[in-house]
């Protein structure tokens, strides 16, 4: 077994670059890129990133990896056991960090759940949220605290989001933090507004709180990243932050059902795992009748079967996504939605237009309107895709993304009048 992960490992470094080259999605401009997808003709789809449409790389790597699966899924899971520590390690490549440092999930939800589930959480401490969070978080943060006997705070972090400022923001979460807080659970771009949260400054207040702080007392700056990941260039590292949960298969454009996990060493080590997982060494170990020594991604890492062609398929969406580049694609992805932003300003805008305090959602009111009739006319008058926002106040969204050009947005904006 450790042969072979060794073989495998430096199989997928080796192998990399070279599909880096051939992954290369950009050598059209941007309708090369739009043309890597199967998005149905004459739709302008400003919600691609909902469940996300796959690049032609991903698409391929899927069927392969199915046709093998299909044909004799023994021989092909046997042969090929070392895909998923591949999926690790460009993945690692992405965010510039150690691949031993990511687990990988099913979803944003499946990680917020694991991680809250499993960080080290006395009676009495607290459990810090905002009132802008998902259900996702809010949810596994309730059960959790009920569980724990911790107890769960939730602050709101802005007044109107249009006008909210990083000062604003930062001076929220620095009145929230108090000597019991043991985790900071935030979310990088709230889906229910737009505004994207400084989160370097508040990882800086953070750090503040945290010194002096034994390890068992300090507080874990958790983040749901998954509106961010795939837009924003900035890593795990840079934020500042000590865990990074995401899924793969919205602005990244991975496959369908696929997330991960990021942490730091040191805060992995106050997490526990809640499913069993299927790394070799802890397999083996387990067969010969001792324990063994995995990172803490791979421990991380739900075991049992999944499906197993998108988990492998993630390497080649990382591939595809390295070689367009992270700045690349957060520049693209900020273009066109400042150029919405800039054209939809007034009153019924709600996402900030600084590009600081957003990232690629754009939110609207409907004053006069239910939000989901505006959604359901503009397609059925205009074939545009926009979503409304899973929250009890509602707006309608839009999110102009890789797949998107300077005519949609204009035509967005022409429909929307």
């Amino acid at each position: 077994m450790k042969r072979r992960d060794f073989l495998v490992r430096a199989g997928a470094l080796a192998v990399a670059p070279g599909a880096l080259a051939e992954a290369a999605p950009a050598a059209a401009g941007w309708p090369g890129v739009r043309a890597q997808f199967e998005l149905r003709a004459g739709e302008r789809n400003f919600a691609a990133w909902y469940l996300a449409s796959h690049p032609k790389p991903v698409r391929d790597a899927i069927a392969r990896h199915r046709r093998g699966l299909d044909a004799n899924a023994h021989d092909y899971v046997e042969r090929n056991g070392g895909l998923e520590d591949e999926a690790r390690v460009l993945a690692a490549r992405y965010l510039d960090t150690a691949p031993a440092q990511i687990a990988l999930t099913d979803s944003t939800t499946m990680g917020l759940g694991l991680l809250y589930g499993g960080i080290a959480l006395r009676a009495g401490q607290e459990l810090v949220t905002s009132v802008h969070d998902f259900y996702a978080t809010h949810e596994a943060l309730r059960v959790r605290a009920r569980r724990s006997g911790a107890r769960l705070t939730r602050v709101r972090l802005y007044a109107r989001p249009e006008r909210t400022s990083v000062d604003e923001i930062v001076s929220s979460v620095r009145r929230a933090l108090g000597p019991r807080t043991r985790v900071l659970a935030l979310t990088w771009v709230h889906s229910s507004t737009g505004v994207k949260l400084p989160v370097r400054e508040i990882a800086s207040v953070v750090a503040e709180a945290n010194r002096g702080r034994r390890s068992s007392e300090r507080i874990l700056f958790c983040l749901d990243g998954v509106h961010g990941f795939g837009v924003e260039a900035a890593t795990p590292d840079a934020l500042g932050v000590d865990f990074l949960v995401s899924g793969c298969h919205k602005w990244l454009f991975g496959p369908r059902g696929t997330g991960l996990v990021w942490g730091r060493r040191e805060a992995w080590a106050e997490v526990s795992p809640t499913i069993p997982t299927f790394d070799g060494r802890a397999y083996g170990a387990w067969i010969a009748g001792g324990r063994a020594s995995v990172p803490p991604g791979p421990l991380e890492t739900p075991g049992g079967f999944h499906s197993f062609e998108h988990r492998w398929a993630l390497a080649d969406a990382f591939r595809w996504r390295l070689a367009l580049g992270r700045t690349r694609a957060e520049a693209r992805t900020h273009a066109l939605a400042r150029r919405l932003k800039e054209q939809l300003a007034g009153p019924r805008l709600v996402t900030p237009r600084e590009a600081s305090l957003s990232a690629g959602l754009v939110m609207l009111r409907s004053p006069a309107r239910d939000p989901a009739d505006v959604v359901r006319d503009l397609y059925e008058r205009h074939r545009i895709v926009a979503s409304v926002t899973p929250y009890r106040e509602r707006y309608v969204r839009l999110g102009p993304s890789i797949v998107n050009d300077e005519d949609d947005v204009d035509t967005a904006v022409r429909a929307l009048a």
